[in-house]
């Protein structure tokens, strides 16, 4: 019985082998074919890789736009700077010579007064009273000087008696002298042509002598005081034609003279004090003004200049962007190119300054954006909308 059973179950059990390995190869077959996708992609994206990176080795950046300007030369005449300060040709503060109470103002704060004008008068009624008196005693010395001149010729009198006469009538005019002279004080009149300040005293106030009163100042011309190093002294003459400017008044220049110099330097700047006479018909300079002024010198200097917006400033020196054309390396063409050139600056004129080193007249620079590049870069020159740039700017809200 158990022999039957065995031999029954054993045919059954041999067909399952060829399944399990057709279940293997299907497998075997899936894991080929996504190792194979993989590898796929894997060569799609490598290739797309290579192709970017090939592609941005070629690629070439565009040039940088710029704005240009040539290095002019031109003959500067040289001038020295310096600051100062303007001064009125006359000035003065009137004051009062003697106590008294204001009784009348001639003058209007801020206008004009002539010479000899009454600015302001105090009280005189008791010195005229005495005045009166005065001239009352002068009247009898003098009848009495007459007689004694008269006595005196006829010998009737002595010679002694004559000369006390004529003392007293001496010391009577005197006093009349005396009191005319106060009275005159207490009428105060401008010494010169000017222009009156603000009044410093109302009427009815009583004002003690010495008191200010108005300041009075003449400006139809105005000096201007400034000091120079003595080191420059021996190019300095008077005549010299003279600029002035002042941050009170922008845009506008004025034309003058250096008229004096001093006899000695100062000993503690060593520096030697200036002054030059400018020409103020509109009054436009007033006495305290802050002022520069340029001393020009006679002779000229051919000289080198570019914009100040051209130059770039470090510590370590100035320098500036040479626009030079040369061929490519990569594309083979003619194109634009900068060059960092260092250079020595002079003297600043207007929106110009000059070079004294680094430079040849006619190169062609960089004028405007200069922090932006570096040395070697292509450059498109677009000058369309450039500064222009003045010896003698005028900004625009002047």
């Amino acid at each position: 019985m158990p022999t039957n059973l065995l031999s029954r179950k054993s045919p059954s059990s041999a067909p399952t082998a060829p399944p399990r390995k057709r279940a293997r190869g299907a497998v075997f077959k899936v894991i080929l074919a996504l190792v194979g996708l993989f590898l796929l992609i894997g060569g799609i994206k490598a290739l797309q890789i290579m192709t970017l990176i090939k592609s941005g080795s070629a690629m070439v950046p565009p040039a940088t736009t710029v704005t240009s300007a040539k290095v002019e030369q031109a003959d500067w005449q040289p001038m020295m700077s310096a600051v100062g300060s303007i001064a009125p040709v006359q000035g003065a503060t009137i004051s009062a010579e003697l106590a008294g109470m204001v009784t009348e103002i001639g003058f209007q704060s801020g206008r004009p007064v002539k010479k000899g004008d009454i600015l302001l008068k105090l009280d005189a009624q008791a010195e005229q009273a005495q005045l009166r008196s005065a001239e009352a005693d002068a009247e009898l010395a003098k009848a009495d000087f007459d007689r004694a001149r008269d006595l005196a010729d006829r010998k009737v009198i002595s010679r002694a008696e004559f000369d006390v006469t004529s003392s007293r009538y001496t010391q009577r005019k005197a006093a009349v002298d005396n009191m005319q002279s106060i009275i005159a004080k207490k009428e105060i009149r401008a010494p010169f042509d000017g222009i009156a300040g603000i009044r410093e005293v109302n009427p009815g106030q009583m004002v003690p002598a010495g008191q200010n009163l108005v300041t009075l100042q003449a400006l139809a011309q105005v000096f201007v005081d400034f000091s120079m190093p003595q080191q420059q002294l021996a190019e300095i003459t008077a005549g010299l034609p003279v600029k002035v400017t002042t941050d009170a008044i922008a845009g506008r220049e004025f034309d003058g003279e250096l008229t004096a110099v001093n006899s000695a330097v100062d000993p503690a700047t060593r520096s030697v004090s200036l002054q030059a006479t400018i020409d103020n018909a509109d009054h436009a300079l007033r006495a305290g003004m802050f002022a520069r002024v340029r001393v020009l010198l006679p002779q000229k200097v051919r000289t080198l200049f570019i914009p100040a917006t051209a130059v770039s400033y470090a510590p370590y020196g100035n320098s500036v962007y040479v626009i030079e054309q040369k061929k490519d390396e990569k594309s083979g063409k003619d194109a634009l190119f900068i060059r960092q050139q260092f250079i020595r600056t002079g003297e600043a004129r207007g929106d110009f300054v000059a070079v004294t080193e680094g430079l040849k007249a006619g190169d062609q620079v960089v004028s405007t954006g200069v922090f932006k590049l570096r040395n070697g870069m292509e450059v498109a020159v677009d000058n369309k909308l450039a500064p222009k740039p003045e010896e003698a700017p005028k900004p625009a809200d002047s």
